[in-house]
């Protein structure tokens, strides 16, 4: 993933509404279930979702993988500052 700086700003990669949406539906529903591993994810999305392709599956599981590691920074970072 290629990332762009653009007057101080990260500009990163857009995702499709469907591919939000789903990966924020299996997070509610199976916390559990996944970790910060694209593959452990992957694997886990394609038993829980019956997707019409191979690259809209990694997408999901893409996102839920990003989407564990931004709140696991965000949990480290609500530990550091309480412990200051």
């Amino acid at each position: 993933m290629c990332k762009l700086k653009s007057k101080g700003s990260v500009v990163g990669k857009v995702r499709i509404s469907v591919v939000k949406r789903t990966a924020r539906k299996l997070l509610q529903m199976y916390r559990n279930e996944f970790s910060e591993d694209f593959q452990h994810n992957k694997e886990i999305v394609k038993k829980l979702v019956n997707t019409p392709s191979k690259k809209l599956r990694n997408q999901i599981a893409g996102y839920i993988t990003h989407l564990i590691k931004v709140e696991k920074r965000r949990e480290a970072l609500t530990q550091q500052g309480l412990q200051q």
